[in-house]
Protein backbone atom coordinates (compact mmCIF):
# COMPACT_ATOMS: atom_id res chain seq x y z
CA UNK A 1 0.00 0.00 0.00
CA UNK A 2 1.31 3.02 -0.71
CA UNK A 3 2.18 5.31 2.05
CA UNK A 4 -0.60 8.04 2.65
CA UNK A 5 -3.79 5.33 1.06
CA UNK A 6 -5.90 4.30 3.56
CA UNK A 7 -7.88 1.00 4.01
CA UNK A 8 -11.09 0.29 2.32
CA UNK A 9 -13.36 -1.92 2.90
CA UNK A 10 -15.89 -2.85 -0.33
CA UNK A 11 -19.26 -4.71 -0.27
CA UNK A 12 -20.39 -7.43 -3.24
CA UNK A 13 -24.36 -7.58 -4.19
CA UNK A 14 -25.72 -9.74 -7.48
CA UNK A 15 -27.81 -8.31 -9.54
CA UNK A 16 -29.61 -8.96 -13.08
CA UNK A 17 -29.64 -7.18 -15.87
CA UNK A 18 -31.96 -8.22 -19.46
CA UNK A 19 -31.74 -7.49 -22.73
CA UNK A 20 -33.59 -8.19 -25.91
CA UNK A 21 -30.02 -7.26 -27.69
CA UNK A 22 -27.40 -9.38 -26.05
CA UNK A 23 -26.01 -10.13 -22.55
CA UNK A 24 -23.66 -7.54 -23.41
CA UNK A 25 -26.19 -5.42 -23.42
CA UNK A 26 -27.88 -6.59 -20.38
CA UNK A 27 -24.46 -6.56 -18.56
CA UNK A 28 -24.43 -2.76 -19.93
CA UNK A 29 -28.08 -1.93 -18.59
CA UNK A 30 -27.37 -3.27 -14.92
CA UNK A 31 -24.34 -1.12 -14.71
CA UNK A 32 -25.79 1.58 -15.79
CA UNK A 33 -28.52 1.42 -13.47
CA UNK A 34 -26.41 -0.16 -9.86
CA UNK A 35 -24.07 3.33 -10.59
CA UNK A 36 -26.75 5.22 -9.71
CA UNK A 37 -27.35 4.32 -6.36
CA UNK A 38 -24.25 2.54 -5.37
CA UNK A 39 -21.07 4.56 -4.36
CA UNK A 40 -17.89 4.52 -5.72
CA UNK A 41 -18.27 1.02 -7.75
CA UNK A 42 -15.32 -0.65 -8.62
CA UNK A 43 -16.07 -4.16 -10.51
CA UNK A 44 -18.58 -5.87 -11.93
CA UNK A 45 -17.60 -9.54 -12.60
CA UNK A 46 -20.06 -11.75 -14.97
CA UNK A 47 -20.98 -15.05 -12.83
CA UNK A 48 -24.07 -16.06 -14.67
CA UNK A 49 -25.44 -15.92 -17.99
CA UNK A 50 -29.01 -17.16 -19.50
CA UNK A 51 -31.68 -16.52 -21.82
CA UNK A 52 -35.66 -16.95 -21.73
CA UNK A 53 -37.03 -18.81 -24.09
CA UNK A 54 -40.41 -18.31 -25.43
CA UNK A 55 -41.69 -20.55 -28.55
CA UNK A 56 -38.54 -21.84 -29.27
CA UNK A 57 -36.87 -18.74 -29.60
CA UNK A 58 -34.90 -16.31 -27.57
CA UNK A 59 -36.73 -13.58 -26.49
CA UNK A 60 -33.95 -12.59 -23.81
CA UNK A 61 -30.97 -12.42 -22.10
CA UNK A 62 -29.80 -12.07 -18.88
CA UNK A 63 -26.86 -11.34 -17.19
CA UNK A 64 -25.98 -12.20 -13.60
CA UNK A 65 -23.22 -9.15 -12.00
CA UNK A 66 -21.34 -9.66 -8.89
CA UNK A 67 -20.85 -5.85 -8.05
CA UNK A 68 -18.28 -4.58 -5.64
CA UNK A 69 -18.84 -1.02 -4.24
CA UNK A 70 -16.80 1.31 -1.54
CA UNK A 71 -18.49 0.53 1.81
CA UNK A 72 -18.61 2.78 4.82
CA UNK A 73 -18.86 6.46 5.61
Amino acid sequence: MAKGEKNAVYRITDVVGTSAVSWEDAARSAVKMASKSLRDLRIAEVTKLDVKVENGKVTQFRTRLSLSFKYGS
